[in-house]
């Protein structure tokens, strides 16, 4: 899988429909230890659902990782620094895949990050030992690997004219686990899990809205790896967009997208 590019202009498009997921996880969240509480956002993005911890949260202090500096620059610029209730909050570059708790938190969180990151169940053990007792591991990640999305922009990538140069580049099929195994693991590690799926049907506007989707998200490797090439990406574009309106028509009042995610909330005991 190749890291990724990121564009927060284009992440950013869809802001309204990507940040219900992350207003549904968190309110499964129950009230913190702390006071004031100490928060870590993983994969923080641009920061726009970041912000809303400070809402929920007034006094807390938190920060926001990301391995992204476009996305760290549009967060510094527009959310970082004192809050309306007496917290802070602040962004730092980090990579997930060996990012590692400096003290203790009341609440981990993550808003659609840990499918990027091979591996990510082993780190669960070390990001739980660095919660406070009654603190709250929490994220929410696509689901979707199977939908139309992606099985076509995989069938794409395997044909002859895009296998050589970009075979590897997509999130494998097992990026993200079946349900059964996020429960199994966070129960195992002493925590009082709630796991559950949801699927979203996004009604989206505008001209092939489905493919400006996904070129804020699960295209961005393709666009990353072909970006010094513009006319081969156009050409991987054009394709994969004819693909996408038959998979996904358009009616009058728009273009609907449904969008399976996974959620979790384990509380640490004690």
């Amino acid at each position: 899988m190749t890291t990724p590019t990121w564009d927060p202009a284009q992440y950013l498009r869809h802001a309204g429909h990507r940040a219900r997921p992350f207003a549904d996880l968190l309110a499964r969240v129950p009230d913190l230890p702390g006071d004031p509480p100490r928060i870590a956002d993983l994969g923080c993005g641009p920061g726009n659902v970041t912000a809303v911890l400070a809402d929920r949260w007034p006094t807390a202090y938190i920060t926001g990782y990301d391995n992204s500096r476009a996305m760290l620059d549009k967060a510094h610029a527009e959310h970082e620094g004192a809050t309306p209730g007496g917290g802070r909050l602040d962004f730092s570059r980090a990579d997930l895949r060996d990012w590692a708790p400096t003290g203790t938190y009341d609440l981990i969180v993550s808003n659609a990050a840990l499918h990027w990151v091979d591996g990510h169940l082993d780190a669960f053990a070390g990001w739980l030992d660095a919660l406070a007792p009654g603190g709250t591991f929490a994220f929410q990640v696509p689901d979707n690997i199977d939908a139309p999305l992606h099985t076509l922009m995989r069938e794409l990538v395997a044909t002859p004219r895009w296998k050589a140069r970009l075979g590897d580049v997509l999130r494998h099929e097992d990026s993200v686990h079946a349900p059964a195994v996020y429960l199994d693991r966070l129960a195992r590690l002493g925590c009082a899990a709630d796991v559950w799926q949801t699927t979203y049907f996004h009604i989206l506007q505008g001209e092939d809205p489905v493919l400006d989707w996904v070129k804020g998200t699960g295209l961005r490797p393709v666009l990353t790896v072909l970006a010094d090439d513009p006319e081969a990406r156009d050409a991987f574009v054009t394709e994969y967009r004819d693909r996408l309106r038959a998979a996904y028509p358009s009616a009058e009042y728009g273009t609907v997208l449904p969008f399976r995610r996974l959620f979790a909330v384990a509380r640490k005991g004690g």
